[in-house]
């Protein structure tokens, strides 16, 4: 099993790890702050070097039986202890972009009571779906003042785990029209825009809405009676 280090500290750049199996794909270690894609978030990239100085390059990782893969083209080192480094300039936009789409949904959930039905996201933009019957250039207009209305608000956000019954518990926890948490997860990992939103969730994202930078929203379309999309561009 793997610690997980970027659930507990968004910024961590660099670790030292040990490789505790060499499969097929890459290498599965003791600990990473390799975030490994999901919740719509792409995974990070960087490189893992050896005591020798050799260095991988590592621009996936696979999830497999439980095991967190860095996958490594071409010859794989064995075990031993590596310096992993991500790609902290792709990672950071990925944090502030994650952490806007969780502005948008909180926004619309406070005021049009509309739950995400999908979403999903690359470096500096995403998309997201909800649950609305109608949505005009006049609200996607108003949406986008708000959006950014709670940047300049400057709210902190809070990383914490909890028990899974005691998550449970909290009120509109889950913001997804169905809910996504597998039942086999034990504790769960939430993220409070302090004032604006509390979500379960389980990637990276900034300490400050003031470090997302402005959104603007760029495109929407219908994908149904009461399903409107909803895609934005983070901006510095």
């Amino acid at each position: 099993m793997t610690k997980l280090l970027y659930q507990t500290d968004s910024y961590l750049k660099e670790f030292t790890a040990t490789i505790i199996e060499t499969v097929e794909e890459g290498v599965v270690l003791d600990q990473s702050t390799f975030y490994p894609g999901g919740g719509g978030q792409p995974c990070d990239y960087g490189s893992l070097e050896t005591l020798d100085g050799k260095t991988y390059e590592i621009n996936a990782i696979a999830k497999r039986d439980g095991k967190i893969i860095h996958v490594i083209d071409g010859d794989k080192p064995q075990q031993q202890e590596v310096k992993g480094k991500i790609d902290w300039q792709r990672r950071y936009k990925l944090m502030r972009t994650h952490t806007a789409m969780h502005i948008l949904c909180g926004v619309i959930w406070r005021d049009y009571n509309a739950a995400v039905t999908g979403g999903n996201m690359q470096v500096c933009q995403g998309r997201m779906d909800f649950e609305l019957e109608g949505m005009q250039r006049e609200m996607v207009s108003e949406i986008e003042i708000k959006i950014n209305d709670e940047i300049r608000q400057q709210r902190p956000i809070v990383i914490k785990i909890h028990p899974r019954e005691e998550a449970l518990k909290i009120p509109d926890l889950i913001r997804t029209k169905t809910n996504l948490v597998p039942k086999e997860i034990t504790e769960i990992r939430t993220v409070d825009i302090v004032g604006l939103d509390l979500q379960a969730d389980g990637g990276t994202h900034v300490a400050n809405t003031k470090e997302v930078g402005s959104l603007k929203l760029i495109k929407y379309k219908s994908k149904g009676r009461i399903n409107k999309r909803l895609t934005m561009a983070v901006e510095d």
